[in-house]
C-alpha cells in the first residue's frame, strides 16, 4: 500500500495551491456577493489545465488519472468552495460526453469546456421528483432528425451561467422508469430554453434554478449514447462526482482547521495562549482525525475508479459523510474564534452556508445510506 502522491501529482498540487491562495481566496466573499463565478477565473483554470484533465487529449484533457482530478478539486476548493464546483462539473459531464457522444460532438464541446471558454451543467432533477430521479416526466419526442424537448428541470446548479447542459428526458413510457430515459447535450441558447434563479442560503456564486424547455428542437446527433440508456450513464457518473464532492467539502474543513490551529497560538486569555486550553484543542483534535480519515476514504474511491473496480458504496460514503462532517468542523472552528468568528469578515459563516447545501444536492444522506446498505446486504 502506498498513500503518497507521485512527483507529478505533488507538482500539480503545489501549483494549484498557489493559484487558490493568491487568486481565488481573496475573491471568495466578492463572488458570493455578486452571485457569479467570473469567466476570467474559469478561463484561467482552463489555461492551467485544471478542467477535465483526466479526459483524452483529443478533447483538451491531459490524460490524468481520477486521483489527480481529486487533488485539483481539493486545492481549488481550499481557496473558494464555489469555484471548486467548476472542475467537478467538467469532470462529471466530461466523462459522460466523452464516453457517449459522437467524436465530432465531443470534440466540439469538450475542447471549449476544458479550455474554460464554456460552462457545462447537468440537468436531471425535476419538480415532481428529487431523490426518485427515475420518475422524471420531461418528454423528448423522437421526430427522426430531431428530438422535441418539453418540460422543466429544477434545482439545477449553474442553470443561469451554463452554456450547455447534459439533459435527461423520457423517450419511453412512464412505466419503464429508468429504461425509458435518454440523455442529450443541449446548448442553452437554443430557442425555447429559458431559466430562473432561486434565492438560496449558500452557494450563491454557483447559483441554483430551473431550466424550462418549450418545444426545444435538439438534433438527433446530440443524443448521448443509446436511446433509453441515459439514466445508467448518469448514475455511473455520480459515483465519480460523489468522491470529488467529498474532497470539495473536506478542503473547506481542513482550511478552517488550519486557520483555527494558527489562531490558538496567536490569541491569549488568562495569561496564556488559547492552545493551552483543552476545551478548545480536544474538539479540534477529534475533528482533525475525522477529516483525515474521510479524506483518505475519498481518495480510495478515486483509486478504485482508476483501477476499474466497483466503488458505489465508497462513493456513497463520501457523499453522506463529508458534507456533514465539513459543516460540523467549520461550526466548531467558528466557535473557537468566539465573537470574532461570528462576523462576516471571516469566512466561517459563508463556508457553513456553502457546505450545508451539499447535504441535500447530488443525493441526500438517506439515499446514500440506502446505496451502502444495498451493497453490503447478502444477495
Amino acid at each position: 500500500m502506498n498513500f503518497a502522491f507521485n512527483e507529478q501529482q505533488n507538482a500539480i498540487r503545489e501549483s494549484v495551491a498557489r493559484f487558490s491562495a493568491e487568486v481565488l481566496a481573496p475573491g471568495y466573499r466578492k463572488r458570493d456577493q455578486a452571485g457569479v463565478i467570473g469567466r476570467e477565473v474559469i478561463q484561467q483554470m482552463g489555461d492551467m489545465g485544471l478542467l477535465g484533465g483526466e479526459l483524452p487529449e483529443q478533447y483538451g484533457g491531459s490524460g490524468l488519472d481520477c486521483v489527480t482530478a481529486g487533488i485539483i478539486v481539493e486545492e481549488v476548493s481550499r481557496g473558494d468552495f464555489n469555484v471548486g464546483y467548476i472542475p467537478l462539473l467538467a469532470s462529471l459531464n466530461g466523462q459522460i460526453i466523452s464516453q457517449h457522444a459522437s467524436p465530432e460532438l465531443a470534440g466540439e464541446w469538450l475542447t471549449e469546456i476544458t479550455a474554460g471558454r464554456r460552462i457545462v451543467c447537468i440537468a436531471l432533477t425535476e419538480p415532481s421528483g428529487g431523490s426518485d430521479a427515475a420518475s422524471l416526466r420531461m418528454k423528448a419526442e423522437n421526430r427522426g432528425d430531431t428530438y422535441i424537448l418539453n418540460g422543466e428541470k429544477t434545482s439545477i446548479s449553474m442553470a443561469d451561467q451554463a452554456d450547455v447542459a447534459v439533459v435527461f428526458a423520457r423517450t419511453g413510457s412512464q412505466e419503464s422508469r429508468a429504461n425509458g430515459i435518454s440523455a442529450f447535450l443541449v446548448p442553452m441558447n437554443l430557442p425555447g430554453v429559458s431559466t430562473t434563479r432561486f434565492e438560496d442560503a449558500g452557494q450563491r456564486a454557483i447559483g441554483r434554478g430551473s431550466i424550462f424547455f418549450d418545444n426545444v428542437e435538439v438534433p438527433a446527433g446530440h443524443r448521448l449514447g443509446d436511446e433509453g440508456k441515459g439514466f445508467k450513464q448518469v448514475m455511473q457518473g455520480f459515483d465519480y462526482s460523489r468522491a470529488l464532492i467529498g474532497l470539495q467539502c473536506l478542503a473547506v474543513a481542513q482550511q478552517s482547521l488550519d486557520e483555527t490551529w494558527q489562531w490558538l497560538t496567536e490569541r491569549q486569555a488568562f495569561g496564556q495562549q488559547l492552545g493551552a486550553f483543552q476545551g478548545l484543542t480536544h474538539p479540534l483534535a477529534e475533528y482533525q482525525t475525522y477529516v483525515q480519515a474521510a479524506r483518505l476514504q475519498c481518495f480510495y474511491a478515486l483509486w478504485l475508479k482508476d483501477s476499474g473496480q466497483r466503488h458505489n458504496a465508497e462513493a456513497a460514503m463520501n457523499k453522506w459523510w463529508a458534507p456533514k462532517l465539513a459543516f460540523d468542523v467549520v461550526k466548531q472552528c467558528m466557535l473557537a474564534h468566539g465573537h470574532t468568528g461570528w462576523g462576516e469578515d471571516l469566512p466561517f459563516a459563508q463556508r457553513m452556508r456553502d457546505v450545508l447545501g451539499l447535504q441535500i444536492g447530488d443525493g441526500t444522506a438517506q439515499i446514500m445510506k440506502n446505496i451502502i446498505a444495498r451493497e453490503y446486504l447478502p444477495r
